[in-house]
């Protein structure tokens, strides 16, 4: 399976964010978008998930189902948790598993360290818990591209190594990642895209 963008362009409230952009990233590969905010990382992400239509140029995905988007066959981890307070962590889980047509709620919670608060309602979880709640979605579902934008955001230490591992099993099992950061997430084989030229 091979991601690949070419010639791309994304304008945005009437502004062009980048344009002219290419990437190729495959199966067992990791590519980390880098550089300074406003220069368009998330806006990537966001394009690759279908959420906002490119100006210009193409994205491809080889060796996916043709019968579905790009979109259709990623996860996409924004800035915002996707997350019902009145629902309970497991109940929250639940939802994206029957729609997006997973299972394994129970083993995704335990992955992400929220097995024994699975009765709780959302609205009660530290920014970390809501954080380690989204990314349970990757692992109950699967999908073979990880969209992460800042994706250790509000996470501890102890949970950044376990979205390192989680990474890792994914990328070993024949996914890809693209995922925007601003600094190492423990991925040590990543490559780069450095949008927005030196700072």
């Amino acid at each position: 399976m091979r991601l690949e963008g070419s010639d791309l362009a994304c304008i945005r409230g009437g502004r062009e964010v980048f344009s002219s952009l290419g990437f190729t990233v495959g199966a067992g590969e990791a590519l980390l978008v880098t550089g300074p905010n406003g220069v368009g990382k998330s806006s990537l992400l966001r394009l690759c998930a279908g959420l906002v239509r490119p100006a210009g140029g193409r994205l491809t995905l080889a060796g996916g189902d043709p019968e579905l988007t790009v979109g259709e066959q990623a996860h996409y981890l924004g800035h915002q948790d996707a997350l019902k307070g009145a629902l309970t962590v497991r109940e929250n889980l639940t939802f994206w598993t029957q729609y997006l047509g997973g299972a394994g709620v129970v083993p995704a919670l335990e992955a992400v360290g929220l097995g024994s608060i699975g009765d709780l309602p959302a609205a009660y979880l530290s920014a970390g818990q809501r954080r380690r709640l989204s990314i349970a979605r990757l692992v109950a579902v699967e999908r073979p591209i990880w969209l992460l934008d800042e994706p250790t955001s509000a996470l501890d230490a102890a949970a950044q190594a376990s979205l390192a591992s989680l990474m890792a099993r994914h990328l070993a099992g024949g996914g890809l990642i693209l995922a925007a950061v601003h600094g190492p997430i423990g991925l040590a084989d990543a490559r780069e895209l450095r949008l927005g030229g030196a700072t």
